[in-house]
C-alpha cells in the first residue's frame, strides 16, 4: 500500500513519493509533503523553463534558479510562468465557423 501525505502544494491527502526526490534537506522536505501528483506537475513545470530559458543544468547559476522555482512551485505557490510565455495556440481567436483561425501573415 502506497504512503499517503498531506500535499503542502495541492492541500489534500495523496499518495507520496516512493523515496527522497534529491539528495539532502530538501529531498527530505519533499519526501515528507509533496504528493506524486504534485511531483509530476513540478516536472513539467521544470522541462518548461528549462527549455523556455534554455537552461544548461551543468551550470550551477541553472541549478540554482531550478531549485529556487522548485520551491515555490512546491511550498509557495507562487508558479511563475517565463516572460513571453504563453501555451501553444493560446491567443488565437476561433473563426466564426468554429475551426481554426486563420495564420497571420
Amino acid at each position: 500500500m502506497a504512503r499517503t501525505v498531506k500535499c503542502a502544494k495541492l492541500g489534500v491527502d495523496l499518495p507520496g513519493l516512493e523515496r527522497p526526490p534529491i539528495p539532502g534537506e530538501m529531498g527530505k522536505r519533499i519526501y515528507e509533503s509533496i504528493s506524486q501528483q504534485a511531483w509530476e506537475m513540478w516536472k513539467q513545470q521544470s522541462t518548461l523553463l528549462i527549455n523556455h530559458y534554455g537552461l544548461n543544468m551543468l551550470d550551477a547559476q541553472a541549478q540554482k534558479f531550478l531549485r529556487e522555482q522548485m520551491e515555490k512551485f512546491l511550498f509557495e505557490d507562487a508558479v511563475q510562468m517565463p516572460e513571453g510565455w504563453s501555451p501553444e495556440g493560446a491567443g488565437a481567436a476561433p473563426s466564426k465557423d468554429g475551426g481554426p483561425a486563420p495564420r497571420k501573415k
